[in-house]
């Protein structure tokens, strides 16, 4: 999500005006999941997906006519639909996407909401006033509501629905006894995907390379300043050159953090590691093979780190494929944190 509204972002300060097309609801084998982004410009450039290439070139038509008039528009394809299979769906599944106008006001939004560090549900009318069909609210489980000013407020029946989504719901659309709105679409945001490494070192730098290509926010610590540099790491969020004590205290920890110690030092990794165990992070790794493994078990227990615990560390760290060179472990590393991300579900 990031990347598109990075995206998004650029296109405004060029002058551009953008269509945004949402997967809404997917039947059987579809290319993309309910939630998927796709925008367009009044040029034609495009960011994302809604298909993976089978149905763009119909949705990218309708995204244009819709810059024209600004009216919102439903497409539905499917196996029974003749221009589905024009268009290449022949995955045999069936999509519904909803195309609308996206402003920059409604950037900034999700742009503000995304710094709460909270899940939130984003409400989509897909059907109910002309003047709210298309608009779309940021709702929080607090009860807090972010939307653009020239909107009025969603009616209470769907700021609701939005609270109870963001508590733990999942996407999905919901009809509502509303005279304002009757159907909406109710996408879960979830926290962006951050990936904390303990450790500049040589296998850092490829990991945090393919970390930020998949979309993970990285953050690299390490208190030696040789390894913490921002000439080894150019593009990561941010570059803590702190012990993992210090550091931690500038960072907050959530349900979709995953942290890697590689330092091998004790000193180090270890204060990391037992930070982490407090923490409800999905995913901690540590590198270092079985016999170093135990001895840090030894440790931490020594400590008075719980046994049950230190089940959450994954190590030797990564998936079994045999890798040998940094880059390959990196891929090894990355690959099993996905892995773990997705078996949450």
């Amino acid at each position: 999500m990031e990347i598109l509204l990075d995206q998004m972002a650029v296109w405004f300060e060029a002058g551009r005006s953008v269509a945004l097309a949402t997967v809404i609801k997917t039947w059987g084998s579809s290319p993309r999941p309910a939630g998927a982004m796709m925008a367009i410009t009044d040029q034609g450039e495009v960011n994302g997906s809604v298909s993976g290439g089978c149905v763009e070139s119909a949705v990218i038509d309708a995204a244009l006519r819709v810059l024209v008039d600004a009216k919102p528009i439903r497409l539905h394809f499917g196996v029974a639909n003749e221009e589905a299979w024009e268009v290449g769906l022949s995955c045999g599944g069936e999509i519904e996407v909803f195309v609308r106008v996206f402003t920059r006001d409604n950037l900034e939004c999700w742009r503000e909401a995304r710094t709460r560090e909270e899940r939130f549900c984003v409400a989509l009318v897909l059907e109910g006033a002309m003047t709210l069909k298309g608009a779309d609210w940021s709702i929080f489980e607090s009860g807090e509501l972010l939307g653009i000013c020239s909107q009025p407020d969603p009616p209470p029946v769907l700021r609701e629905a939005g609270i109870s989504a963001a508590a733990g719901g999942k996407t999905t659309i919901m009809t509502l006894d509303s005279d304002q709105v009757q159907e909406a679409f109710l996408q879960i945001i979830e926290l962006p995907r951050k990936l904390i490494l303990i450790g500049g070192v040589h296998i850092a730098i490829p990991l945090a390379t393919l970390a930020d290509t998949i979309g993970f926010e990285v953050i690299v610590i390490d208190p030696r300043r040789l390894f913490g540099t921002a000439e080894r790491f150019p593009a990561v969020k941010k570059l803590l050159q702190e012990w993992p004590q210090e550091a931690f205290n500038k960072l907050t920890l959530t349900e979709s953090t995953a942290l890697v110690m590689l330092t091998h030092d004790p000193k180090i990794d270890d204060p990391a590691i037992k930070i982490a165990l407090e923490s409800p992070s999905f995913y901690i790794g540590a590198l270092g093979s079985v016999k170093t493994h135990q001895k840090r078990l030894e440790r931490l227990t020594a400590q008075g780190v719980d046994p049950e615990a230190l089940k959450r560390i994954h190590a030797p760290v990564g998936l079994n494929l045999g890798a040998s060179t940094p880059e390959e472990i990196a891929l090894a590393v990355l690959a099993e944190i996905i892995q773990v991300w997705h078996q949450q579900e």
